[in-house]
């Protein structure tokens, strides 16, 4: 099983980026997916998170209005559009798979997990 992300880059603030993820291997449109994030010194954190059928979202508070994750489980992949980029999102973003509904924040409750893309932003 390989999840490959890309979309990473440098932007200048109020910039955008879309991240995507592609499953292989295994297909994941029975799992929630979702995103985190992990700067530098600091830990690993929950972005955002999708259901099975996309019925239930959620993001951290520090991106919503700003991040839009969505998925195509025909394609086995799924995505975060990150608008209005701020310096503070700088990081490594990496997709992930596997958890449910009520684990979806939780980055213990995902079993799969891509090697990451770097998001840089200049201020």
């Amino acid at each position: 099983v390989q999840l490959v992300e890309s979309g990473g880059g440098w932007v200048q603030t109020g910039g955008s980026l879309r991240l995507s993820c592609v499953a292989s291997g295994r297909t994941f449109s029975s799992s929630v997916v979702g995103w985190f994030r992990e700067a530098p010194r600091k830990e690993r954190e929950f972005v955002a998170a999708i259901s099975r059928s996309g019925s239930e979202i959620t993001y951290t508070d520090p991106v919503k209005g700003r991040f839009t994750i969505s998925r195509d489980n025909a394609k086995n992949t799924w995505y975060l559009q990150l608008n209005s980029l701020k310096p503070e999102d700088a990081a490594v973003y990496y997709c992930a798979a596997g958890a449910n509904v009520r684990t979806m924040t939780r980055d213990t409750a995902y079993g799969y997990w891509g090697q990451g893309t770097q998001v840089t932003v200049s201020s």
